[in-house]
């Protein structure tokens, strides 16, 4: 009886032990993983402040291209304003060659 009751206590002994040592394990295990758990979190972060800033910056490059291109709206403005302005000064002139064409062919009284 005695000897069975020394072999349990050696057997409850080496399950207390493995128990130990699985909850050791387990403990080390549950700190790597709130290590883990905080990098994670910081990337996280990091992320999302690295998101906003490319958010910003993409913002900045749409407002630079639109002011580009209103800048480039208005000399195009300017420009066929002026091509429209040479077509009519053009006009002008052949209208005063036609004239002159029609003068010399009006005869001359005297002649």
């Amino acid at each position: 009886m005695v000897q069975h009751v020394e072999q349990n206590l050696q057997l409850m002994t080496k399950r207390a032990v493995k128990a130990e040592t699985n909850a050791a394990k387990l403990k080390q295990e549950k700190a790597l993983l709130q290590v883990q758990l905080q990098n994670s979190e910081r990337e996280k972060e990091a992320l999302r402040r690295g998101q906003a800033v490319s958010l910003a910056a993409v913002r900045q490059k749409a407002d630079l291209a639109l002011q580009n291109l209103l800048t480039v709206i208005a000399h195009s403005r300017s420009s066929m304003k002026q091509l429209v302005s040479g077509a009519e000064s053009l006009q002008l002139v052949a209208d005063v060659l036609r004239s002159i064409d029609r003068m010399a062919e009006v005869p001359e009284d005297g002649q």
